[in-house]
């Protein structure tokens, strides 16, 4: 006798949403920004790979909106182009030096892309897409 838990069609209806949300998830090669003297060596870098910066604000509800919707369509590997996350809340010097060096205007959420050790890009809040980094690789 089948039972319906072996039943492929049936199955699905058994997962909880933490299963769906781990099949969902997409492995994004974020590298952490937190500290200053990592923003000499994203210049450096950024002469042989592009870099972005996502800037985020942990307790903000469209930084994290916006936040999701961009790993979920991230599709670019650690060779094409590094990919920094900042949490400016728990490193706000960092994300105000990242402004200055940069010369972009703070925002939150924001990206932003450095080539040959200046900002070619930045967008914030829902106009960030993923998609707008494949240009630059």
């Amino acid at each position: 006798m089948l039972k319906l838990k072996d039943m492929g069609l049936f199955s699905k209806f058994k997962k909880t949403a933490s299963d769906v949300a781990k099949e969902e998830i997409i492995e994004v090669p974020w590298h952490v920004l937190s500290q200053m003297e990592q923003l000499e060596e994203i210049v450096e870098q950024s002469k042989s790979t592009p870099v972005a910066i996502f800037k985020h604000s942990t307790t903000c509800g469209i930084s994290k909106m916006v936040y999701r919707n961009f790993e979920r369509s991230y599709s670019l590997n650690d060779s094409q182009m590094k990919l920094y996350y900042l949490d400016l809340k728990a490193y706000r010097e960092v994300s105000n030096e990242v402004g200055y060096k940069f010369q972009v205007i703070h925002q939150s959420p924001q990206l932003i892309v450095v080539k040959n050790g200046t900002a070619v890009f930045n967008e914030s809040h829902h106009s960030i897409q993923a998609a707008d980094l494949e240009r630059f690789v």
